[in-house]
């Protein structure tokens, strides 16, 4: 018997009935302790993973309704919110990148460019998984990538002399692969979930705002990204590649590799042109502010033009790729229905189970009363706040899900920032970014994970570079903040 998950499963539920039994936060108002004893439960299954992260997610439908605190209409109407749109549409455009082999292009292009030595061949495979996680989820980039860089790896090691070097540098390419995915997904609002959900709940809590879309975030997470993709490389180059070992590959040998791929098909050229497409639609979809004059948003081109999102550009542009046939495999579409059935429907039950929290955060009294409890005001130093913000949210994603973690802070944000009279976007985008710093432990994020699951790696390896890229994010996202107060 396992009494380690046992303890775990009970601790949520006896918990939330402590808290629902022997607690009243608010007198006269028994919604907000009913909502916490809910946060709690959640909280708690979250953190553990005792069960699936999704089935965690479904509890509000359940716990929601039975105690009032929201109708079951409202509760389920969360699982629908168009931010969810927008991810399945990028995973659709994901998977068709996948189905037609893009990816390997990309990657063997880039490698071409970069060179052979050691540190350039670890800069391409950090540069190529930045370059396309900005774009599609931080694990299905690393899944994509990991073949080619595993026959990388297995290439290096025919012309490694000594096995400590191959060893290393196997380290370096894996870690970096897995950290350039994080970095990357941090750089677009498309690129991870965590920046979705903080949209959403951005979008949902401040409807009077209009400053935040896809070229508001790339003008924050862009250069901060990059700038951390820089760092991240030099870093592991330092640990990993002390002084360039002896590696010699003709040069010839990714261009052998890219010819072989032969030309680029009709069905890669399409995917390619709707990629840019969606890309480009993105950011022309509303007004770019250059200050001396205004670009027009394409939108504006329609009557309800105020009507559409990125997720109906998501959506449109994966719906554009079931129609258009390939030419390759008579009688079928660039990509099928059966090509998407992966998709990953847990990811999409825990936006709604996070999304449908944070309505009850918002519905029963929640969040004001933590921050009553929190107590800062105007004159808190807000850097500070933020500095120490980063930390303990970096911490709880090393060992949680970066989702669950941003699930859980934001409504706890929006409530401070209302008593602190500060712009909401000062706390919200660094607390989102850090939700991002899972570098130390191989469980911390889905793109740790799968590279750990090669057996090349050594935790240590990942705990030393991990904690030292952990510290440097949080500086550089709290830096990063002062920018923010600026443009906002």
């Amino acid at each position: 018997m396992n009494y380690s998950k046992n303890i775990k499963l009970l601790l949520g539920p006896l918990l939330a009935a402590i808290i629902y039994l022997c607690f009243d936060l608010v007198p006269g108002n028994p919604l907000v302790t009913r909502m916490a004893a809910v946060a709690i439960w959640m909280a708690v299954w979250w953190l553990t993973e005792v069960v699936h992260l999704a089935v965690t997610a479904l509890l509000p439908v359940i716990l929601m309704p039975l105690l009032g605190i929201a109708d079951s209409k409202t509760t389920a109407f969360q699982y629908m919110d168009p931010i969810i749109f927008l991810f399945i549409g990028g995973f659709i455009i994901a998977f068709a990148i996948e189905r037609w082999n893009l990816h390997q292009r990309i990657a063997l292009k880039i490698l071409m460019i970069v060179g052979t030595s050691p540190s350039r061949i670890l800069f391409g495979v950090m540069l190529t998984s930045f370059l396309i996680s900005m774009w599609i989820s931080n694990t299905a980039t690393v899944m994509m990538l990991i073949s080619a860089v595993l026959a990388v790896i297995l290439q290096i090691e025919k012309h490694f002399k000594e096995e400590q070097h191959s060893h290393k540098m196997a380290s370096a390419l894996l870690i970096g692969l897995a950290y350039s995915a994080t970095i990357g997904g941090m750089a677009t609002l498309v690129g991870t979930p965590t920046n979705m959900i903080f949209l959403r709940e951005y979008s949902e809590k401040f409807p009077q705002n209009h400053d935040m879309n896809f070229l508001s975030w790339f003008i924050i997470g862009f250069p901060l990204a990059l700038v951390f993709l820089l760092i991240a490389f030099f870093v592991l180059k330092k640990m990993f590649i002390k002084k360039e070992a002896e590696l010699v590959i003709d040069k010839k040998y990714f261009h052998d590799a890219y010819q072989r791929l032969g030309k680029m098909s009709y069905e890669e050229k399409v995917v390619s042109v709707v990629f840019c497409l969606t890309a480009i639609l993105w950011f022309t979809r509303e007004n770019i502010d250059l200050g001396a004059f205004v670009i027009r948003g394409w939108s504006n081109l329609f009557p309800y033009g105020n009507y559409f999102s990125d997720s109906t550009v998501a959506i449109f542009m994966a719906v554009i790729l079931f129609l258009i046939p390939a030419r390759s495999e008579k009688g079928r579409a660039i990509i099928t229905w059966e090509d998407v059935t992966k998709l990953p429907y847990d990811i999409v039950l825990l936006f709604g189970g996070g999304f449908a929290m944070a309505k009850g955060f918002e519905v029963s009294g929640l969040s004001n009363w933590f921050a009553q409890q929190l107590k800062f005001d105007s004159g808190t130093n807000i850097y500070l706040l933020i500095f120490g913000l980063c930390i303990l949210i970096t911490i709880i994603s090393e060992f949680a899900s970066n989702v669950a973690c941003i699930q859980l802070m934001l409504p706890i944000l929006i409530a401070i920032q209302k008593t602190m009279d500060v712009h909401p976007l000062m706390l919200m985008i660094p607390a989102t970014l850090a939700a991002s710093l899972g570098f130390m432990l191989p469980v911390a994020t889905a793109p740790n994970t799968i590279v750990f699951g090669s057996n090349r790696l050594k935790v240590r390896d990942m705990l030393r570079a991990g904690l030292v890229l952990d510290v440097i994010g949080i500086l550089l996202i709290t830096i990063a903040s002062y920018f923010i107060d600026k443009l906002f």
